[in-house]
């Protein structure tokens, strides 16, 4: 029998994500923290514990979190853990754990409000399509304008 290796979290972004083209497409990477807090019985005061997660998404998930994720945002994450060795400066042996959604069986769900209509969100460059990449810019630099979140309806939310 092959094992389960699934994880599940909500959380905060404690960062914007960062987004690049790789040999294996897009990936977008950040950090969610996810807190527990309970009332110590010997003190009685409230006791708060925060964890942080290092999340790597690929694929269309990358888009999506490169386009509408922000510090701050709450999500829903499914996903697997991966384990990286790798050595330090000095030749030392270092692990580092990481969320990685990539794949029919990960997710992603945004759990914020709507924002207000007056809020703008930028499509980075990373974000785009290969055809859009390949279209002429006119100015170097010209970037995509923001589109308005209001001009969306659920439909055109790809999950």
């Amino acid at each position: 029998m092959s094992g389960i290796n699934k994880v599940i979290l909500v959380g905060r972004l404690g960062k914007d994500p960062e987004s690049k083209e790789t040999k294996n497409g897009l990936g977008a990477r950040f950090s969610v923290a996810t807190s527990e807090s309970y009332t110590s019985k010997a003190t009685g005061q409230k006791v708060e514990n925060t964890e942080w997660h290092n999340i790597v998404v690929w694929g269309k998930l990358a888009e999506i979190a490169a386009m509408y994720l922000k510090k701050g945002s709450m999500v829903y994450l499914e996903g697997k853990l991966e384990t990286q060795k790798y050595q330090d400066q000095t030749g030392q042996d270092k692990y580092i754990t990481k969320v990685v959604l990539n794949g029919f069986n990960s997710k992603l769900e945004m759990l914020d409000s709507k924002p207000s209509s007056d809020q703008r969100v930028p499509v980075p460059q990373a974000a785009r399509t290969p055809h859009e990449q390949q279209r002429p810019q006119g100015d170097v630099g010209q970037s995509i304008p923001p589109v308005a979140l209001d001009d969306f309806e659920d439909k055109d939310i790809p999950f």
